[in-house]
């Protein structure tokens, strides 16, 4: 037996922001908003949901990362929106994956990355 989806849920205090960020900027399609909480679908089974809190503090460690083909696409649309790179797009040798990294408003570490090892190709 085995789970249909996942949803990950995350914090947020301003969820206004969150949504601009995650709808309009990652292009993310909203699956549900529940007022106080708001569920993105990330990929067919795959969704992140983001609930307002009085009090937030991103853990250390707590990484989203995004899988895609398109790792240089998404580092000139995070440029269009004025969106801070952490660490441009790079070639990962220890894990063999492209790579890029950024921060959503609410602090989140974000990873957008391509495998390149053989092992994870279609």
């Amino acid at each position: 037996m085995s789970f249909d989806s996942v949803i990950t849920f995350l914090p947020t205090r301003d969820l206004a922001q969150t949504a601009q960020f995650y709808e309009k900027v990652l292009k993310l399609e909203l699956a549900l908003d529940q007022t106080r909480c708001r569920i993105y679908r990330v990929a067919k089974c795959g969704f992140l949901g983001f609930c307002l809190k009085d009090s937030v503090t991103p853990q250390e460690g707590v990484i989203l990362t995004l899988v895609t083909e398109e790792v240089d696409h998404w580092q000139t649309r995070m440029a269009e929106h004025k969106v801070p790179i952490e660490k441009g797009p790079v070639f990962n040798p220890d894990f063999q994956i492209y790579q890029m990294f950024l921060r959503d408003p609410n602090g989140y570490l974000i990873e957008i990355q391509r495998f390149e090892d053989p092992r994870w190709q279609n």
